[in-house]
């Protein structure tokens, strides 16, 4: 009956955010990236900051990298307008030293699954 209505693949055109394709949504990311690079000497020597200027930019490199694969031009877009907010309340000094550090916060260990992990931890 309904079968060849769900059977039909159904293709919806999305409207673009900023970019109209792939490659200005990349050129945007290096735009946006050597925006970054070049604003964090600036940042380290205005704020009372305890991390080098090489640091910082290790860790610009790195926060870059962990979005590598994103392939949707939307995400890649909106991630580009959350860089860009960020680099202006860096800039403007709305955001202060501590709120730049938590990029450098320690990760979060695991909760204990299994039952002698527990106990160990001196959990349940």
């Amino acid at each position: 009956m309904a079968t060849g209505k769900a059977a039909s693949v159904v293709t919806r055109q999305v409207r673009p955010i900023l970019s109209l394709s792939h490659n200005e949504a990349r050129m945007r990311a290096l735009a946006l990236y050597k925006a970054w690079y070049r604003q964090i000497p600036h940042t380290v020597n205005e704020n009372d900051f305890p991390k080098s200027v090489k640091q910082c930019r290790q860790k610009l490199r790195e926060e870059f990298m962990k979005h590598k694969d994103v392939k949707d031009v939307r995400v890649i877009d909106m991630l580009i307008i959350k860089g860009q907010m960020e680099l202006q309340e860096t800039a403007t000094k709305w955001k202060q030293s501590m709120h730049i550090m938590a990029y450098w916060k320690d990760t979060v260990n695991k909760k204990p699954t299994d039952f002698y992990s527990k106990f160990l931890e001196g959990k349940d």
